[in-house]
């Protein structure tokens, strides 16, 4: 599932639509459609602040496309959404064997994919 990321700037909280990436060598800030994976050196911008920036004096500013738009979650987010919350609201039957030893002094009481939940010994 998609997860919305929101505008990195201080004190924004609206989701991000664009992607702006700084090349020093040329002096150019360059802004583009929002990133498919949030890198280290980028920005993610919301559509206020992508239209609104500007760059540093002797700095050009490429954008890559003229507008940006929000775009809310498609319906493949909104099932994989519901899918989620009701495999997290499945209780798990009880089971009448004794759970397995996991570390000496610990008990493991449920079990998730790769995670366990774990209980001290009485």
């Amino acid at each position: 599932m998609r997860t919305v990321r929101q505008c990195s700037r201080t004190a924004c909280q609206r989701a991000a639509v664009a992607t702006l990436t700084y090349v020093y060598a040329d002096s150019t800030a360059v802004l583009g459609p929002l990133a498919q994976h949030a890198e280290p050196h980028s920005y993610d911008l919301c559509a206020e602040h992508a239209e609104r920036l500007t760059a540093p004096r002797g700095w050009e500013v490429v954008r890559l496309t003229p507008q940006y738009v929000e775009t809310g979650p498609s319906p493949d987010d909104l099932s994989a959404l519901a899918d989620a919350v009701r495999e997290a609201g499945r209780v798990a039957p009880a089971s009448t064997a004794t759970p397995p030893s996991s570390e000496q002094g610990t008990v493991e009481t449920t079990r998730r994919g790769h995670l366990r939940v774990l209980r001290a010994e009485p």
